[in-house]
């Protein structure tokens, strides 16, 4: 219960970025306009803070709270020809929550994975579910879903699909997922949707050393 509980507010906490995000580079210029003439209503907003490379850092504040993300959009998406919604990368800081540099992936679509593995799976599932499972397994037009991984490098980290968002399985290992970002060239995720299809959106690290400093100096632990 602990675990779903944490996924929902990681979830939400995606969820209020995206949608300030959603306008684009327009609406934060507005969103300056705004917080000029009316700044305690624009407090809980996330503004962008800097830029560096192919990573921009937004923070926000509410009361006492304030939250940083270190955030990027894939350079590529394989294959081009899909319809998705867009992709980000982002590190979030909740310094007031006792979170430092947690991982997650937006992927645009809703997130398959082998055995209908996902966040909502129970240790032991209903005879419903059973059922469910044996039937799919039975269809001729069996579809083949991968892993949802993280690859920088040799080095590979499971994912965790969660709706259309991603989050390192083992939490225990975000801060060396963070470490190999820091010292690559390139982050690569690939995940299928429900309908089977593989996408592997590939992140420039670019400017992510200096970024994410930079959510940790204005996020600063408590």
């Amino acid at each position: 219960m602990l675990f779903v509980a944490r996924l929902a507010v990681r979830c939400l906490a995606a969820g209020a970025l995206l949608l300030a995000l959603s306008a684009g580079s327009q609406a934060e210029t507005a969103k300056k306009a705004e917080k000029e003439k009316d700044s305690k209503d624009a407090a809980g907003k996330p503004a962008l803070v800097a830029s560096y490379g192919d990573w921009s850092v937004f923070r926000s504040q509410s009361g006492k709270s304030r939250i940083c993300y270190t955030l990027a959009q894939p350079k590529t998406r394989d294959p081009e020809d899909v319809k998705r919604d867009p992709a980000y990368a982002f590190i979030s800081e909740r310094p007031g929550e006792g979170v430092r540099n947690e991982v997650s992936f937006i992927m645009g679509f809703d997130i398959g994975a082998p055995g209908g593995a996902d966040a909502k799976d129970k240790k032991h599932p209903d005879a419903k579910e059973k059922k469910d499972k044996a039937e799919a397994k039975s269809k001729k037009e069996k579809i083949d879903l991968v892993a949802p991984t993280a690859t920088i490098g040799d080095a590979d980290f499971d994912l965790l699909p969660k709706g259309t968002n991603l989050w390192v399985k083992n939490a225990a290992k975000e801060s060396q997922l963070i470490d190999e970002m820091r010292k690559g060239a390139q982050l690569k995720i690939k995940a299928s949707s429900k309908k089977g299809g593989v996408t592997e959106d590939t992140y420039s690290l670019t400017g992510f050393t200096q970024a994410i400093d930079r959510a940790l100096k204005d996020c600063p632990g408590t």
